[in-house]
């Protein structure tokens, strides 16, 4: 069995493989490379639980980023525990035929508790006082330490947050070096994700991404070498293509409009009580998954859901069942977005009743994806002065909020979710794969057919 490296180059698309990013390009020209038909919903968790699987949500149950937990009326978002994904991995089919196989698995989705041989992920320490230490989890416990002594902190402001930029795929990539160095794994699996942040912050505005394309092509540049240096096959993909938006969708505020929220004064703050909500969405980029605790509403919420702006389709039980999306965890609907649009999980109505961590970045408690995290709010005078003053407080030992984050999601450039149009915004999948000759595209499910066949010839 060969040794492979599997780089997951986030946000990677044709449409910005060139000029700035010269290692790639030329990586593409001497290897076999397609475009892949993205599952929908397109976002991180279902897209590598496809790839990794070769099955769709309906198998794998891993229907977004995030979902409704019937049973606990809480949402769950951005959770990592790999038994989550119902179906064997790509990692358990390859170890089946050969006792002696390893797995690294770097920063690659659903990194806890796996059955991968070395695993590292990021995971916070969350302190009873309600501070959060940035922190890695790794698998085996004892790799987290060596890999901080040798490497440094992982930079976790840098990997997602106003400050997210290259310092944290850096570091990844850094870390994917070490574990190879250490342990000789007959498959790594590693996760770059610097495209997915001014990607998302301006969109395809060329003149403004040109430098984070050159650095990812760096850090993409470096594992090549380094990879192929000790005789290892490379095989590059992404999960999604970016493409512009200027339209946020508020699906929740439209429920609320017709008296299907059930809303929770906290404080002053408001609340959204799911349990107790007759009808509500849990957002997901260009995707929504809508559910009801009121069955008898279902006519009513998919008349609404179709003629709201920036809603392009509605996909009820027969839908889902073509789309291969009729899981326990799905919503009753999942909306899907025009082109120009996206969805938020916003619910208030007025911003000074705004839940506290809405104006923080708080990936679990948000019932929703926020990538309005990626900004500071223009609206601070001195944000820099207000983010240091908070980093103070939690120096000395103080309870704060980094309460620096905007309301406004019309900040928001580009989205993914959807199936773009073009295939120039596809994601992509270069490799030293003879299965791929002469295939203009290949479907999310069947990338890990060609993965196991240039990885167990």
């Amino acid at each position: 069995m060969p040794r492979t490296a599997i780089l997951n180059v986030v946000g990677l698309t044709p449409r910005l493989i060139g000029d700035s990013t010269p290692a790639i390009r030329a990586y593409m020209q001497r290897m076999q490379s397609t475009v892949i038909e993205p599952v929908v919903p397109a976002v991180t968790c279902t897209a590598q639980a496809t790839y990794m699987t070769g099955k769709m949500p309906r198998e794998h149950g891993i229907v977004a980023n995030g979902w409704y937990d019937r049973d606990y009326a809480e949402h769950r978002f951005w959770k990592q525990p790999e038994q989550l994904i119902q179906a064997p991995k790509l990692w358990d089919m390859l170890r089946a035929s050969d006792p002696e196989f390893t797995c690294a698995k770097v920063f690659w989705w659903y990194n806890m508790h796996s059955t991968a041989d070395f695993a590292v992920t990021p995971r916070p320490l969350y302190l009873s006082d309600g501070s959060k230490v940035f922190d890695i989890h790794t698998q085996p416990m004892g790799l987290r330490e060596r890999l901080k002594r040798d490497l440094g902190e992982f930079p976790f402001r840098h990997f997602w947050g106003p400050a997210s930029g290259i310092e944290s795929s850096r570091w990844i990539a850094a870390s994917a070096r070490w574990i190879e160095e250490k342990h000789w794994p007959t498959l790594s699996l590693v996760y770059l994700p610097h495209l997915d942040y001014n990607l998302q912050r301006v969109g395809l505005r060329m003149d403004l991404i040109q430098d984070d394309l050159r650095q990812i092509d760096e850090v993409v540049g470096g594992l090549l070498q380094f990879y192929e240096g000790r005789g290892i096959q490379v095989i590059l993909l992404s999960e999604y293509g970016i493409t512009d938006v200027d339209h946020p969708v508020h699906l929740n505020r439209v429920f609320r409009a017709k008296g299907w929220l059930s809303i929770k004064d906290e404080l002053g703050r408001e609340t959204l009580d799911l349990g107790g909500s007759k009808a509500f969405a849990i957002a997901d980029h260009q995707v929504a998954h809508v559910y009801l605790n009121d069955p008898s509403l279902a006519d009513q919420v998919r008349q609404v859901l179709e003629s709201t702006p920036g809603v392009q389709q509605v996909l009820g039980r027969v839908e889902k069942t073509f789309h291969r999306l009729d899981h326990e965890r799905s919503g009753d609907f999942i909306v899907i977005a025009d082109q120009r649009s996206w969805f938020t999980y916003y619910y208030w109505e007025d911003d000074a009743r705004a839940p506290d961590f809405a104006r923080c970045v708080d990936i679990h408690r948000k019932c929703g994806y926020d990538p309005a995290e990626l900004f500071l709010d223009p609206a601070l005078s001195f944000p820099k002065l207000k983010l240091a003053m908070r980093l103070l407080q939690k120096k000395l030992g103080f309870r704060y909020l980094m309460d620096v984050i905007p309301l406004d999601a019309g900040l928001v450039r580009g989205s993914h979710g959807r199936v773009p149009e073009d295939l120039l915004d596809w994601p992509v999948l270069i490799g030293p794969m003879k299965t791929l000759q002469a295939q203009k595209s290949v479907s999310a499910d069947t990338v890990c057919k060609h993965l196991l066949a240039c990885i167990k010839p």
